[in-house]
């Protein structure tokens, strides 16, 4: 959330508004009344615009601050991100500052280079995606070697490219240098600061925040466990995690066809293909690199324990993931009487894959040849 956003911002020396994380309307109203002001009552809900949504409101007394503070706790927003809402628990209180101009900086994985790409726009408060729409010349780029690190001369470089307004060029090293620290050290796969405020007295701070983290890289920071208690997970963020995976690895959708692969993409277009083959996925569930035969099994279990699906279709690309290991993960799940059996199509190509097909095999298993095959088959099974 934005609070413990803000929180590792400061850990690596980025400025950040005053502020106090506060989930009773009497705690909010006690501090405005210590700290006499302008404050900004912010919705703590991971979901993007709070504001349109009703999430973001002002206050200037006491009084006041109870009772939006009131008005928000426990409000459900709703938006396009998110047409179901997020109830609202906690609220960040925030001075109110005097904004003179307002930047965008984040840095992510780049994917075709394998490289952490730093973006930069003056236009600062809107979604990037909104601007690589209508003025994507207006984004500046550059891409950092992990081998050498971050230089100075790349925030340099982007505050010209750019055109910030000369108030962000002094301070501006100093933040993609700790956006860059938190990034590599944290392990994340975003950190964004939208918008980056210059303030009328020549401060620069991130007025918002968003840190994304990869969760295979939690096992290094042991103290940042109890954050993930504070935010709200829903029931198949929990129940990936009850298994083993990662908080995004799986959701549950619409269809009757579930699927298991290893890899986000593989998934997506494991998905793809069943819709082309005229059926609709029960789910995505994304098992990851180097899945044991355990977490086969129990990824199995999950999906199956879901009433509406009607088949299973495994579809596993060998890299990191032996394909042996996936094979008796599936071998073991239909070996308890205690499990669910669905119709079930599994494709393996890769790393031990003959290994893997001798086991299913010996199970009475055939894999299929490829994905469009193995999704007109199992679309073919749901329907029976």
């Amino acid at each position: 959330m934005e609070y413990q956003g803000k929180e590792l911002f400061r850990r690596v020396g980025i400025a950040t508004p005053r502020g106090h994380f506060s989930r009773d309307a009497a705690d909010v109203a006690a501090f405005v009344a210590e700290n006499p002001g302008s404050w900004v009552l912010k919705s703590q809900v991971l979901m993007g615009g709070r504001g349109k949504a009703g999430g973001i409101k002002f206050a200037d007394t006491p009084q006041q601050a109870s009772e939006l503070a009131s008005e928000l706790l426990g409000k459900v927003l709703k938006n396009v991100q998110n047409p179901d809402g997020e109830r609202v628990s906690a609220l960040l209180v925030e001075e109110k500052v005097a904004i003179a101009s307002e930047a965008y900086v984040s840095i992510t994985i780049d994917r075709s280079t394998k490289k952490p790409a730093v973006l930069v726009t003056a236009q600062g408060g809107m979604d990037v995606e909104e601007v690589a729409a209508h003025d994507p010349e207006a984004i500046s780029t550059f891409w950092i070697d992990p081998a050498i690190g971050f230089s100075p001369f790349i925030a340099r470089r982007l505050a010209f490219a750019a055109k910030l307004p000369l108030g962000f060029h002094k301070h501006f090293p100093a933040i993609v240098g700790g956006l860059y620290k938190l990034f590599m050290e944290y392990g994340a796969n975003l950190v964004e600061i939208n918008p980056l405020v210059l303030t009328e007295d020549g401060r620069v701070i991130a007025s918002d925040a968003k840190v994304e983290l990869d969760d295979n890289g939690l096992y290094k920071h042991p103290h940042l466990a109890e954050w993930r208690n504070e935010s709200p997970a829903d029931e198949d963020q929990e129940a990936a995690v009850a298994i083993g995976l990662g908080m995004s690895n799986y959701a549950k959708l619409e269809g009757d066809i579930g699927v298991i692969a290893n890899g986000a993409g593989l998934g997506m277009g494991t998905m793809d293909a069943i819709r082309n083959a005229g059926g609709s996925a029960a789910n995505f569930l994304d098992i990851g690199g180097g899945a044991q035969a355990e977490l086969v099994k129990k990824s199995y279990q999950l999906v199956v324990s879901d009433p509406k699906v009607r088949a299973l279709f495994i579809n596993i690309f060998g890299g990191i993931t032996r394909g042996d290991q996936v094979a008796r993960g599936i071998v073991q799940a239909l070996a308890g009487d205690d499990v669910r059996k669905v119709p079930l199509v599994v494709r393996l190509t890769g790393t031990n894959e003959k290994e893997g097909r001798a086991i299913l095999a010996e199970a009475g298993m055939n894999p299929v040849e490829t994905m469009d095959e193995g999704a007109r088959i199992a679309v073919d099974l749901a329907r029976a």
